[in-house]
């Protein structure tokens, strides 16, 4: 049993054959490995072939010798090699001076000929332990990089050269590099998240971590937990200590989606924390210092909610240094063709089509649809006709677009026109429901009631 419970790898290196003999019968039994040499200059031949935890390494190799100098020269050496591998020094000569100097060099400890048994095993074994903290804490780190480096990949996905999303770049490249909160605004499907990777792709914050908390799925009773972090038995099921998303993005930036659903209650705990950049995990009573960069996103009308009580002006001026708002793909008819073929090529490659072409035809009825989901309906448009389509091209036949939003796309047709219509067509389908309504268009019952108002519906 003992045997399987060994772990590590030791190298002792002593100019004294039967100090090494000793040591060998006395650690062989501590160590899963036990490696010897009788002077030095093999030393980093072995280092290479073995890699050692721990080495334990004589300060003098000459007759005569006992400055230390050769030890501490080789100390050097092998931090310089294997910087992780943990050296205690061993001589028989005690100075106080020397160990100082030696510990300053790199060295774990200092163990002083003649040994005791005891004591000898318990610093190697604590060298031992350091080794693999540190190793530990190196592959975490390692690890929390390549996860940076996977969440902060560098794809451009922001496809477009219409007049409205090259405006909409420029400022992206304008505000990046700065602090500046940022809000971006726009219907459902159009990129807002999107824009806000493209921004923190093109920042200085870029090597941390970019944060996303989804505000429209997060329940009251979650948010400061889920937010700001909770100690263990702060509350029931509260098993463990938490880190919060706004101590998670520490140094990085902080993506609050959707922050026109969040109820006023808990807008004033969010302002608190964006004014004062300290965070207070449930049940604790510390303070936690963040710096974050902070980009909020919306598909509502956050100036409308604060004219109906709905939004906090304070918190609105907070988060809206800089406002960005996204057209929708009606508006940018001219990338209409551009992301046809990006998702074309990206799902024809996905699903082994790779001669897939699309109808000149097809590709006009997609041009003047109105595209109510923007981007997103799109991309599901061209996937599902990729997936459908038996032939070599996709036709009109494969293209299952919404009939009655098809009229919308009439040139001569106003922007108050088709607000209309697909109020109208809300209405209807959710049966007169006025807040189902609401809700689905992103607006608020008293504007829904503004707007029936408005067009006499």
């Amino acid at each position: 049993m003992e045997a399987q419970n060994k772990e590590g790898c030791l190298l002792i290196v002593d100019d004294n054959k039967s100090v090494l003999s000793a040591l060998r019968m006395l650690l062989k039994f501590e160590f899963a490995e036990v490696y010897t040499l009788s002077g030095p200059t093999t030393l980093l031949r072995e280092l290479a072939m073995h890699d050692p935890d721990v080495v334990l390494l004589d300060m003098n190799f000459k007759a005569g010798e006992s400055s230390g100098n050769e030890g501490l020269y080789w100390l050097r050496e092998i931090k310089r090699l294997k910087p992780e591998t943990e050296v205690v020094m061993f001589t028989a000569y005690g100075d106080v001076e020397l160990a100082v100097k030696a510990t300053r060099e790199g060295a774990a400890d200092f163990i002083l000929k003649p040994w005791e048994n005891e004591k000898l095993l318990a610093t190697l074994q604590a060298a031992f332990r350091l080794r693999k903290s540190t190793k530990a804490c190196g592959n975490l780190r390692k690890r929390e990089q390549e996860l940076k480096n996977e969440m902060n990949r560098d794809e451009r996905m922001i496809i477009g050269v219409s007049p409205a999303m090259q405006k909409v770049m420029d400022v992206v490249k304008k505000v990046a590099r700065t602090d500046a909160n940022i809000l971006v605004t726009g219907e459902n499907g159009t990129g807002k998240e999107l824009i806000a990777k493209e921004i923190h792709r093109l920042s200085d914050r870029y090597q941390e971590l970019l944060v996303t908390v989804d505000l429209g799925s997060l329940s009251g009773t979650l948010f400061e937990s889920e937010m700001f972090g909770h100690t263990k038995g702060s509350f029931t099921d509260a098993y463990e200590d938490r880190t919060g998303k706004i101590m998670l993005s520490d140094h990085g930036t902080l993506l609050l989606d959707e922050i026109g659903n969040l109820p006023m209650n808990l807008q004033s705990k969010l302002l608190n924390v964006l004014q004062n950049r300290v965070v207070i995990p449930v049940g604790s009573n510390k303070e936690h210092e963040v710096d974050i960069r902070l980009i909020s996103t919306t598909n509502k009308n956050l100036h409308e909610m604060v004219k109906e009580k709905g939004f906090r002006q304070d918190l609105l001026y907070r988060i809206n240094t800089i406002h960005i708002d996204l057209p929708p793909l009606r508006q940018r008819k001219g990338d209409i063709e551009i992301l046809v073929n990006f998702y074309l090529a990206k799902y024809s490659h996905k699903y082994k089509k790779p001669e897939l072409k699309i109808q000149p035809e097809a590709m006009d009825r997609l041009k003047s649809y109105p595209w109510p989901g923007n981007i997103r309906e799109l991309q599901h448009t061209i996937e599902k006709g990729v997936i459908l389509c038996e032939d070599l091209q996709i036709t009109s036949r494969d293209l299952y677009l919404n009939q009655s939003e098809e009229i919308v796309s009439d040139e001569a047709t106003t922007l108050e026109e088709m607000e209309m219509r697909m109020i109208r067509k809300e209405m209807e389908k959710q049966d007169q429901n006025l807040s189902i309504v609401a809700k689905n268009l992103g607006i608020s019952r008293p504007t829904l009631y503004r707007k029936m108002k408005k067009y006499g519906l």
